[in-house]
């Protein structure tokens, strides 16, 4: 492997990290607040608002069923009105955000329908508050498969990433199009190729080890 090659494939896989570190903490402090009101509103829940919940739902909706090279497309504008421009991998965090914040959403408001409700009813039986019942009860109870989602949601994004790297986003995505597919250059395509599989496995092994560990400390 050259060093050029090598060069390249640490300057993309930086420009990949950078955007999918910044869109899944900005999308986790979107869909986190998201997931808790569709939960807590739902029929026979704390704090139930059919309105609310319809509403949001159908939001959140709407912006899974968009494909994300078309969301992409779709929302250059606001790109461009957010960050001055709707090339590079700064320009790229803003439809990587919008569509990982739902999805987080949905996610994690499934981690938290999985509580026992026996566990809940009892919150609210020794006077405890909504606001209480969120942060004491739902969000623990909850936290090692709520941190599987989010592994899940990060992984989503490489592969959202690399799509985005096809409209000049950078990163790895670009380098795979510009050198392995349009120069014909099949090692640049091997090797980002691996790159981005070493990339999933170690996100996905470290998720599932602190998901896990979390999971003890909870049983203990």
């Amino acid at each position: 492997m050259s060093d050029n090659l090598v060069e390249l494939l640490l300057t993309s896989l930086g420009e990949t990290l950078y955007m999918v570190i910044v869109a899944i903490a900005i999308a986790c402090l979107i869909g986190i607040p998201l997931s808790i009101i569709l939960t807590i509103t739902r029929k026979d829940h704390i704090l139930p608002n059919a309105p609310v919940h319809n509403v949001l739902g159908a939001i959140v909706n709407a912006i899974r069923s968009v494909p994300f090279i078309i969301l992409m497309v779709a929302i250059i504008p606001f790109t461009r009105f957010v960050v001055g421009s709707s090339i590079g991998t700064t320009a790229a965090i803003v439809p990587l955000t919008i569509t990982c914040a739902p999805f987080i959403a949905r996610i994690i408001e499934s981690s938290m329908l999985e509580i026992d409700p026996g566990v809940i009813e009892m919150a609210q039986s020794m006077g405890a508050s909504p606001w209480q019942i969120i942060w004491k009860v739902m969000l623990p109870e909850s936290l090692h498969s709520i941190l599987l989602g989010i592994t899940l949601a990060l992984i989503s994004l490489i592969g959202a990433s690399a799509m985005a790297g096809a409209l000049g986003g950078g990163g790895l995505g670009d380098l795979a199009i510009r050198y392995g597919y349009q120069r014909f250059q099949t090692d640049v395509m091997v090797a980002t190729v691996i790159v981005l599989i070493v990339l999933v496995q170690g996100i996905q092994t470290i998720g599932n080890a602190v998901a896990r560990k979390l999971n003890k400390n909870k049983i203990s």
